[in-house]
């Protein structure tokens, strides 16, 4: 009884004008005006009444377009929101090199998160064979403490690969696109979307796939067409082999990166961005909102994403990777992830599977 009696509450309280809840939420916006709220999403006075957090899901909801189609729906995910907001600043009170934040996965669950977005089959069977590593002779001592690629004009805005479980061909796209740039000086945005109709023979389209395979397609079809002439759909559709449109984007080979070796990495990473696979299942990688990502994760490799720089704040060192969640997640898309875990494989398994495009004109 006591429950029902807390859901009609609730139902009555989300009912309530929009117009009040845009109003509240102005005004808190302006009376508290401090760095943490605007990085998190919300205050400790959000979690003082249900009232005040009913009022900070009226305004997330309108902030990120949701629509719920009844108020059962809009109930339900009250409650999974209220649950995740729980998670969010619960975790802020205990780390210290990151945070979370409120995005637009707060109305989902962690399940439904990860059978939406993610998309890495790492237990497809290796085919092919990948060039012997190409930067084994640099010299560690002598890379650059820092390099970002994005400042050197080799990354594309993030992008989002929305509900299809698609990372592999984003995470294959961002080193194409980086290397293209490195040789040729162009920033060109390419097709993930043909990968994913086109690619079939070992990848799955919204199902997953590996990068390697990805290169091997790019170099098997003459390239890659640009994004333009192809445009993503956030679904799988029929492969088209554009033959009517002669400028596509090519690469000669592919390496694989020494695997659990952080220094390997590092030194391919120093001369272009590179796809790598991490295990991204954690809770607190759904609401990563910036800082130097330390938290719980393990190995278990499940999607795809792409390194574009290294360097280090405070005494800590980290990767930065280019995710495809949108420009919304984390640090405008990005991610820095630690690096010298004292862990062969690295922060949520990042040195284990790492590979790049190579292009010679």
């Amino acid at each position: 009884m006591a429950f029902a009696a807390f859901s009609k509450l609730l139902l009555l309280s989300l009912s309530v004008s929009l117009f009040a809840s845009r109003c509240v939420f102005a005004g808190n916006d302006l009376i508290h005006d401090d760095h943490h709220f605007s990085i998190v999403g919300y205050g400790s006075h959000d979690l003082s009444s249900i009232d005040r957090l009913i009022r900070l899901f009226e305004s997330w909801v309108e902030r990120h377009g949701k629509i719920y189609h009844n108020i059962e729906e809009k109930l339900h995910r009250f409650e999974v929101f209220r649950d995740n907001l729980d998670h969010i600043d619960e975790t802020n009170k205990k780390v210290q090199n990151y945070w979370l934040g409120l995005n637009e996965f707060s109305d989902m669950t962690h399940d439904e998160f990860k059978k939406k977005y993610l998309g890495l089959n790492a237990e497809l069977p290796k085919t092919g064979k990948a060039l012997e590593f190409s930067y084994k002779d640099v010299q560690f001592e002598a890379l650059p403490k820092s390099v970002d690629w994005r400042k050197k004009g080799a990354v594309t805005p993030v992008k989002n690969q929305g509900n299809c479980g698609s990372c592999w061909a984003f995470s294959t796209v961002a080193s194409v696109e980086g290397i293209n740039q490195i040789v040729t000086g162009n920033l060109t945005s390419l097709s993930e979307q043909e990968l994913i109709d086109c690619d079939n023979t070992y990848n799955n389209g919204c199902n997953g796939g590996l990068m390697d395979y990805a290169f091997q397609y790019i170099m098997g079809n003459n390239g890659l067409h640009k994004e333009d002439d192809y445009p993503y759909l956030m679904e799988e559709g029929t492969c088209d082999n554009k033959k009517d449109v002669n400028e596509a984007i090519t690469i000669d080979g592919y390496h694989d990166v020494p695997a659990n070796d952080d220094a390997s990495l590092v030194k391919a990473l120093a001369h272009q961005p590179v796809s790598v696979a991490i295990e991204a299942s954690s809770r607190d990688f759904q609401f990563y909102s910036g800082g130097v990502f330390d938290g719980h994760c393990g190995t278990a490799l499940d999607h795809g994403v792409a390194a574009v720089g290294y360097g280090s704040t405070k005494g800590s060192d980290y990767i930065i990777v280019k995710n495809s969640w949108g420009s919304k997640w984390g640090e405008k898309g990005f991610i820095r992830m630690k690096r010298n875990t004292g862990k062969p494989e690295g922060m949520c398994g990042i040195n284990k599977m790492a590979s790049y495009p190579t292009k010679n004109k």
